[in-house]
């Protein structure tokens, strides 16, 4: 303490010690001090505090981007493209036998299933699982969140499209709104239990925007699939992916808007006549309508007045800084949400080091939301709708070991080729060197080991056989 901290000590001890244990962290801290050139912004607020606040203007502004800004559409396509693929995430079934070994034959009869119920899984029929899939995505990264409703058993006026009484109804993150009542444990339309586990979900009927009404219903949560971006600990309802980056975005757009009207300016052609010194322009000869010049290739101006001169409109749009500053903008905006430079902004120029460099490291950030998509849709639609299809009589066989009855791998889209050869020689020799194996090899061209060996051997079984050449023959082609 310092000899004025001394001093009050005696007279307020709490001030003392808290004006010096705050002198010591903004001398250990410099960041922590305010400061002409530092702002020192805070956030004071809860998780939940901070987006009841925010949540919805951000979620309404990430839309908005994404129905009329072309960077912000192609990060969620890009986003479909390398978290979800054409196919959706693959799902292979792992069951196992007592003895350890895969129950392929079962897998197999599960998988078929499981493919005829991809073809109808939502509750309208508009979707196949793939499609259902991409759209999930985008509108989770995009608002930060979205709900869908499982429709388990007999449920009335609803008829299932597929053999398994199992459907997803899909919902925007609208229709659960942001209310709370405390004496009923109720935040921000979700109802949770002492340990904040949600138990309810407070649902809509319809899109607040298309109806006058607001009633709702309460939905368990064992019904439900809450899909959501989450930031922090405690967080309750998810934020849009484009949290960190939208005026970055805004500005971008209203400034490539500026430049692209600046430069059609520019390019239509301006020209003036300078009529030089006042004395030599004459006043009564004058004429009063506006003159007109035919312009052509090589024409000559032989009607101008004495002292006058024709002159051009000269633009410097469009800037010579508009592309790398521009590239310097994307380049932000990706890092802010795990994406791939080259990928959205479409510049691919770079070594094959480099382009693989950013390929791995993006490849990470795609993985670690495919394990997030996984987790909260994938895995939780697959092992309910198997729980209801065993009601279907699914014949199980009595090796099975039943813990194993709801193992599966899910695939998603793994990091793309840039050179065919020099992968696949890498490829080759890790399997030599007995760290890899076919099936690994495989999967990492995002296919399905079980269907690549089926068709392999399908083909392998069409094609004929060479026919074996008798001892004469051989000796009538070496003479």
């Amino acid at each position: 303490m310092n000899l004025f901290e001394k001093s009050i000590l005696a007279i307020a001890p709490g001030w003392a010690s808290s004006r010096a244990e705050n002198r010591h962290k903004v001398n250990a801290y410099e960041a922590a001090h305010p400061s002409r050139t530092h702002k020192a912004n805070k956030e004071r607020r809860s998780a939940n505090q901070a987006v009841f606040a925010a949540g919805k203007s951000l979620r309404e502004q990430a839309r908005w981007l994404d129905e009329n800004h072309d960077i912000s559409i192609g990060i969620l396509d890009k986003f479909e493209e390398r978290v979800i693929g054409p196919t959706g995430i693959m799902i292979e079934p792992q069951p196992r036998k007592l003895s350890g070994d895969i129950d392929i034959e079962l897998a197999e009869k599960i998988s078929e299933k499981f493919k005829n119920w991809s073809l109808k899984p939502e509750v309208t029929g508009r979707f196949t699982r793939s499609q259902m899939e991409r759209l999930v995505l985008r509108s989770w990264l995009r608002d930060g969140e979205m709900f869908a409703q499982q429709i388990k058993g007999n449920v009335a006026g609803y008829r299932y499209l597929t053999d398994t009484q199992y459907a997803i109804e899909l919902l925007e993150a609208d229709f659960v709104p942001i209310f709370s009542d405390v004496s009923k444990r109720i935040n921000q339309g979700i109802q949770l239990n002492n340990w904040g586990r949600a138990i309810g979900y407070h649902i809509l009927y319809d899109h607040p925007a298309e109806a006058f009404s607001t009633k709702s219903k309460i939905v368990p949560a064992d019904k439900m699939l809450h899909l959501a971006l989450i930031k922090r600990i405690h967080q309750i309802r998810g934020v849009t992916i484009f949290h960190g980056i939208i005026t970055r975005l805004s500005d971008l757009k209203e400034y490539e808007e500026s430049e692209r009207v600046a430069a059609r300016i520019a390019a239509a052609l301006g020209m003036y006549i300078k009529k030089g010194s006042p004395d030599l322009y004459d006043v009564e000869n004058a004429k009063e309508t506006s003159r007109h010049f035919d312009l052509a290739p090589g024409s000559t101006f032989d009607e101008l007045l004495p002292g006058e001169e024709v002159g051009m409109v000269e633009s410097n749009r469009p800037s010579a800084q508009v592309v790398p500053w521009r590239s310097g903008q994307i380049k932000a905006v990706v890092a802010g949400v795990r994406g791939s430079y080259s990928s959205v902004a479409r510049d691919y120029g770079g070594s094959y080091s480099s382009q693989r460099q950013e390929l791995v490291e993006s490849t990470i950030g795609y993985e670690v939301i495919q394990d997030e998509f996984v987790s909260q849709w994938s895995r939780p639609i697959y092992r309910n709708w198997l729980e209801m299809e065993l009601l279907n009589d699914l014949q199980l066989p009595p090796d099975l070991d039943r813990d194993t009855l709801f193992d599966a791998l899910y695939l998603a889209p793994t990091m793309p080729w840039i050179d065919p050869k020099k992968e696949a020689d890498a490829w080759e020799t890790l399997k030599e060197n007995h760290v890899a194996s076919d099936a690994e090899w495989i999967r990492s061209r995002g296919k399905s080991p079980r269907e690549v060996k089926r068709q392999v051997a399908a083909e392998q079984a069409e094609t004929p056989k060479p026919v074996e050449k008798t001892k004469k023959e051989k000796n009538i082609e070496e003479e």
